[in-house]
């Protein structure tokens, strides 16, 4: 007489090494999630300040930033810096790196406002290939 034994299923046999790996690999895959997540809702929430928009505008519109990046200009790389808002108002101290056809530069940009209005004690552009700052505040009082 012969006997069959049944065989384990897969899982069966494996249990002990894919319930811990499993278990890490959600773990990973959960903490990679959590940290691109806030890595875009920090980055979502710098772009769409105030202060970022004025300063791309103020390069973009600048005649000596044209000549020497090019047109159109971007938005390049990673925004480094802080923005904070409270009661209502916010401060932002920020870098833009930004690039055209012709090159890249950095808009660094400081200043406090509320809402759309906003004032800034500094929005210069640095060019380190042409190894030049072009002041952007200047500009814009000789222009008004």
């Amino acid at each position: 007489m012969e006997e069959t034994t049944r065989r384990k299923s897969w899982f069966g046999r494996n249990w002990p090494w894919v319930v811990p790996v499993g278990g890490c690999l959600v773990a990973i895959v959960l903490f990679i999630a959590f940290f691109g997540a806030l890595f875009f809702g920090v980055t979502s929430m710098m772009s769409d300040s105030q202060a970022y928009k004025d300063a791309l505008d103020a390069a973009s519109t600048h005649p000596q930033v044209i000549e020497l990046l090019g047109e159109p200009l971007e938005s390049h790389g990673m925004m480094s810096g802080n923005i904070s808002y409270s009661n209502g108002g916010g401060e932002a101290d920020i870098d833009i790196p930004i690039r055209g056809p012709k090159g890249e530069a950095v808009i660094s940009v400081e200043g406090e406002g509320r809402g759309d209005n906003w004032t800034y004690d500094k929005m210069k552009v640095y060019i380190d290939e042409a190894d030049m700052v072009i002041d952007l505040l200047e500009s814009r009082e000789l222009l008004d």
